[in-house]
C-alpha cells in the first residue's frame, strides 16, 4: 500500500528530471529533520547542564534507553528502561515516577519538530507559499497535536492531518514521507525520550532545592 501511495506521487510528477528532483527533495527533507533534531539534542543538554546542573555522566547512563528508542521507535516501549536510567543516575523516585510516564505521551518535542518540518515540506512540494501567519499557526498546531500523539511508532502520522488542516494542505501529501517516515520516526523518538530524561532531572532539582 505505502509503494503503491508513494509510487503515484512520483508518478504524478512526470517522471525523468521531476522524478529525480521529487527524490531529492525528500532526501533534503531528512537532512533538514536529522539536522533540526541533532540542534534540540544539544539544546536538551544544555538545559541538562545549566539547570538541572547534570552533564555527560548522565547522558552516558541513558544511552541504553535512548538506544532502544532509536531501534524500537517508541517511546512507551522505552519507557522501563528510561525509569532503570534515571534511577541510576541518582534521580528522586518522585520525579522520575511523575515526568517519565507523563513525558512518554505529553512530552512529544521530537514529533512536534518533525511534523512542522513535513507540514513545510509538502506546502513546498505542492508549490503553495504558506504567510507567516500560516507558519505560526503550523507551529503552534503541530506543538499542540504532537502532545495527543501516542507513545507508538509513527503515531506523527496521524496527528500531521491536524496541522495539515490547519492551513488547507491536501492530507495525500503525506504519501511522499512515508517512504522515510519509519527512519525518522526512530530519531524524533530518541531525542523525545531524551527530552523526558532531560525534564526528569530538571524536576529533581527543583525538588532538592525545596527540600533543602
Amino acid at each position: 500500500g505505502i509503494l503503491g501511495l508513494v509510487a503515484g506521487r512520483l508518478g504524478d510528477a512526470g517522471g525523468g528530471e521531476a522524478l529525480v528532483t521529487q527524490v531529492a527533495a525528500v532526501g533534503w527533507h531528512v537532512v533538514t529533520v536529522v539536522a533540526g533534531l541533532a540542534v534540540h539534542f544539544v539544546v536538551l543538554f544544555a538545559i541538562l547542564w545549566l539547570v538541572a546542573g547534570r552533564g555527560l555522566a548522565y547522558l552516558i547512563t541513558m544511552l541504553r534507553a535512548i538506544l532502544t528508542a532509536l531501534a524500537t521507535a517508541s517511546s512507551a516501549g522505552t519507557l522501563p528502561l528510561t525509569l532503570e536510567g534515571v534511577r541510576e543516575n541518582g534521580v528522586d523516585p518522585r520525579a522520575g515516577r511523575i515526568v517519565l510516564p507523563l513525558g512518554a505521551t505529553v512530552n512529544m518535542d521530537g514529533t512536534a519538530l518533525y511534523e512542522a518540518c513535513a507540514v513545510l515540506f509538502i506546502a513546498q512540494a505542492y508549490g503553495v507559499d504558506l504567510s507567516l501567519a500560516q507558519q505560526g499557526i503550523v507551529f503552534i498546531t503541530a506543538t499542540l497535536a504532537a502532545i495527543g500523539a501516542a507513545g507508538i511508532p509513527e503515531a506523527g502520522l496521524v496527528t500531521m492531518v491536524i496541522v495539515l488542516g490547519a492551513v488547507g494542505l491536501p492530507v495525500e501529501g503525506i504519501g511522499l514521507l512515508l517512504a522515510v517516515d519509519w527512519f525518522l520516526d526512530r530519531f524524533r523518538t530518541a531525542t523525545n525520550v531524551w527530552g523526558d530524561a532531560v525534564g526528569a532531572a530538571v524536576v529533581d532539582r527543583l525538588l532538592r532545592r525545596q527540600t533543602a
